[in-house]
């Protein structure tokens, strides 16, 4: 089976030297996990997408469970829950989760669409010509630059530059690329800093393809909110729709003892704030929008008195 974002993770987590030995059993155990994970949602199908984007929601909160829980919280060591943000096991889940919900939702509502999903793609973020008079270059010295997204609907691109007319071999420049139309940054925790940095990243991808759209997804708000409506930010979801724990006992979660001691408290938190169906489905609808392509009728337009 090829691995996925998570998947890639998970094994790189198994054969870290720092992992501690007694956690070993323990990541082998979730690469079992996750295996069975994917191959659940390889075998969901639904006759609606209400129904579609619900079994997948519940799959993915079983799963995300175990790895929160299981993995992470329940470890007796304090590696795998203080260096989950570099391992990235915890947030990576809905990176592979994502891409797999699009793609099924779009075999059973746009069967026929000829678009890439996936993860981490790097997609065309600008161009420029690094010539002069002096140094005329090849084609002009064609150069782009791309940014790699941790969800992307792109298609693939191919650019050629060159002072021939006939563009011939020796004398022309040939780029591919992927020229993203919507994209997605998404986090565990969103703060102010990262709600910064997603508005700037937004603004690029704007400038970059005019017809794109940018949104932002998190787990958890660890902000107060601040209204997109005045950043080139499309819509902010908040996937379980409530905010981060407190700093004070998040600190606590950093022993073995401090995480026992909360932790008929962490799995009430977490059970009671699941990942929300009805928000998934609002980023399918999102997506779905964009290949709607109704021609303008005058008359209608003249009816509304909008279009």
């Amino acid at each position: 089976m090829r691995l996925g974002t998570h998947g890639e993770k998970l094994t790189a987590t198994l054969i870290n030297d720092k992992l501690p030995a007694g956690d070993k059993d323990a990541v082998e155990a979730a690469i079992h996990e996750y295996s069975a994970w994917i191959q659940i949602m390889e075998d969901i199908s639904a006759d609606s997408l209400p129904s579609l984007v619900s079994h997948l929601v519940d799959a993915l909160n079983a799963y995300k469970y175990y790895i929160d829980v299981n993995l992470i919280f329940d470890s007796t060591n304090d590696f795998l829950y203080r260096q989950k943000g570099q391992l990235k096991l915890d947030n990576t889940v809905v990176e592979e989760f994502l891409p797999i919900l699009v793609q099924k939702s779009l075999n059973l509502m746009v069967p026929e669409s000829a678009i890439d999903i996936a993860p981490q793609t790097p997609t065309f973020s600008s161009a420029f010509f690094n010539s002069s008079l002096r140094s005329p270059s090849v084609g002009g010295g064609l150069t782009i630059k791309t940014k790699n997204q941790d969800f992307a609907l792109s298609r693939k691109l191919y650019l050629r530059s060159s002072y021939s007319e006939e563009f011939d071999i020796d004398k022309t420049v040939t780029i591919e690329t992927n020229i993203g139309y919507i994209l997605a940054e998404i986090k565990t925790n969103l703060d102010k800093t990262m709600f910064q940095e997603a508005s700037a990243t937004a603004r690029d991808i704007k400038l970059a393809v005019s017809g794109s759209k940018y949104y932002l997804l998190c787990d958890y708000l660890d902000m107060t909110p601040i209204s997109s409506a005045t950043t080139d930010i499309d819509e902010i979801i908040i996937l379980r729709k409530v905010k981060r724990v407190n700093s004070n006992i998040r600190a606590r979660y950093s022993t073995y003892e401090g995480r026992q001691a909360l932790r008929e408290e962490y799995i009430k938190y977490l059970l009671d704030n699941p990942y929300s169906s009805e928000l998934f489905h609002r980023v399918i609808m999102h997506i779905l929008a964009q290949f709607s392509n109704d021609a303008l009728i005058e008359a209608d337009v003249l009816n509304d008195g909008y279009f």
